[in-house]
């Protein structure tokens, strides 16, 4: 057979060159290798979009409500203003008013927390540590479902149920108690309600990670049950418990439709700031009312930080 010469200036096949795509391969895995020798880089284009993404959306929210704090609003034109002033945050402040408003929206956030500790210790410790493991995956959906329906819908339904002549009232009424009605007790309960699955669910997490054998080893050395579970359990729990209260705490500080619901006359923060929002169109006023649960949240969240507990969450 003849071979066939390769006339002069004729381009070479693509047999001649590289293999395609060989070029962008071998850039992908010396990328790949960079990446494996450089953890730093690793983490940095992990957490790049997300927190660019906090940055723009978060940061930057809060930043503009700083600033909007600090305007005012015209009395003849009822238009924003962005004169610079600290009237409107020095009135939250000082006003009479508002430090009480502010007192009973901090009180009832602690109440709300208090008594969704209360109820979750036994139920995440009885799904945790009791039932069976087929219950426990029924019991676990069972707490997730309320949080399937909505948040509207749940309201009204306690709204009904505080009632007069509503289902608390019937159920009451043959052991003498009547239904707190439309007020500061019916807020307190009707949050309880609905934060309570953001409390369970950290501290069936924080019982799980309990070993057995401690409680085994606690009850051989003669402990009785609620010895170890205030000797035993509780510290180990302590991460768990303050991670279900910041979710309780915090959402409850800024809720104002429950109270708007069920609350009656009873104003919270966040109705103060709803109400400057929408009927007195006070923008600047509002923008500083809110910042008063933002820096209780903060503090709280230092005070804890300082504890040491959110090192083990």
């Amino acid at each position: 057979m003849a071979l066939q010469t390769q006339q002069p200036g004729a381009t070479p096949g693509p047999a001649a060159g590289p293999a395609a795509g060989a070029v962008p391969r071998a850039r992908a895995n010396k990328f790949s290798a960079l990446l494996f020798r450089s953890p730093r880089l690793r983490l940095a284009g992990l957490i790049t979009a997300p927190a660019g993404w906090l940055v723009v959306i978060y940061i930057a929210a809060l930043a503009a409500l700083l600033i909007t704090a600090l305007w005012t609003v015209d009395t003849f034109t009822g238009k924003v203003s962005t004169t610079w002033t600290f009237d409107n945050v020095i009135q939250v402040v000082t006003d009479p008013v508002y430090q009480t408003i502010t007192l009973r929206t901090i009180w009832i956030a602690l109440a709300v927390t208090m008594i969704d500790v209360v109820i979750a210790l036994p139920i995440s410790f009885f799904i945790a540590k009791v039932a069976t493991a087929h219950w426990q995956k029924i019991l676990v959906i069972a707490v997730l479902m309320p949080l399937w329906a909505s948040y509207l819908v749940k309201a009204y339904a306690w709204r009904n149920v505080l009632a007069e002549g509503g289902l608390l009232e019937w159920l009451g009424t043959p052991i003498g108690l009547n239904s707190p009605g439309y007020s500061e007790t019916a807020v307190i309960l009707t949050l309880a309600y609905i934060w309570l699955p953001f409390m369970i669910l950290p501290i069936h997490a924080g019982f799980e990670k309990v070993p057995d054998s401690l409680l085994e080893a606690s009850g051989d050395l003669g402990a009785k049950p609620w010895t170890t579970m205030r000797l035993v359990m509780l510290p180990i729990l302590v991460p768990s418990i303050i991670a279900g209260t910041i979710f309780t705490f915090s959402l409850s500080l800024g809720d104002y439709i429950t109270a708007q619901i069920v609350g009656g006359a009873t104003q919270m923060l966040g109705t103060v700031v709803y109400a400057n929002v929408g009927a007195a169109n006070n923008l600047p006023f509002a923008s500083a009312v809110s910042l008063i649960p933002i820096v209780i949240i903060m503090i709280y969240l230092f005070v804890v930080r300082r504890t040491g507990a959110l090192n083990n969450i």
